[in-house]
């Protein structure tokens, strides 16, 4: 994933804060390993509140403006909504598209929404346990993000890992420390 420094500026500057040291530290540290030619595998660990969302936006950024997609999975519906509100409040000026994916997304909608996955129509996607199911299929996912691992199964991981030819970089989030 080629790492476009104007894009991830554009977006820091446009922030209504200033990234921690931290922070950017772990951006730069992500967007490094997503460049080699090796699947990054990398934990962000850091308490609630610590600014783990806007470095997985900064790296979701990357992928995307890289040409690729994302999915960001989480446990609960409820944690997912506000990902993805937040992420829609950080990127809104990039032009990334995002979109919602849970069991009470039904019928017509859910259809729409896994064709324009399928078609690179989404950037990202934000879901529960949804995003595992056979029918989501990506045009190309470049990127995982998941949120508190320990909450899924390796299965469920793996699924969410091979639904490409090739491997996606991943990136875990956690704020329970792991050993």
């Amino acid at each position: 994933i080629d790492f476009s420094a104007d894009v991830i500026k554009k977006l820091t500057e446009s922030l209504p804060f200033r990234l921690t040291n931290s922070q950017r530290v772990a951006s730069w540290e992500i967007i490094q390993d997503m460049k080699k030619g090796t699947p990054m595998n990398r934990l962000l660990q850091g308490d609630v509140g610590s600014g783990k969302t806007v470095v997985a936006a900064i790296a979701a950024l990357n992928a995307v403006k890289s040409g690729f997609q994302v999915a960001f999975l989480a446990q609960t519906e409820i944690l997912d909504s506000q990902i993805a509100d937040n992420f829609a409040k950080i990127l809104e000026s990039s032009g990334v598209r995002i979109a919602f994916l849970s069991g009470n997304v039904k019928g017509k909608a859910r259809k729409i929404l896994y064709n324009k996955l399928k078609e690179g129509k989404i950037d990202i996607i934000v879901g529960t346990h949804a995003i595992i199911q056979e029918k989501v299929n990506f045009a190309k996912r470049g990127l995982v993000i998941i949120d508190e691992q320990h909450r899924f199964g390796v299965e469920q991981r793996s699924k969410l890992w091979h639904k490409n030819a090739l491997p996606p970089h991943v990136l875990i989030m956690s704020d329970t420390p792991i050993p």
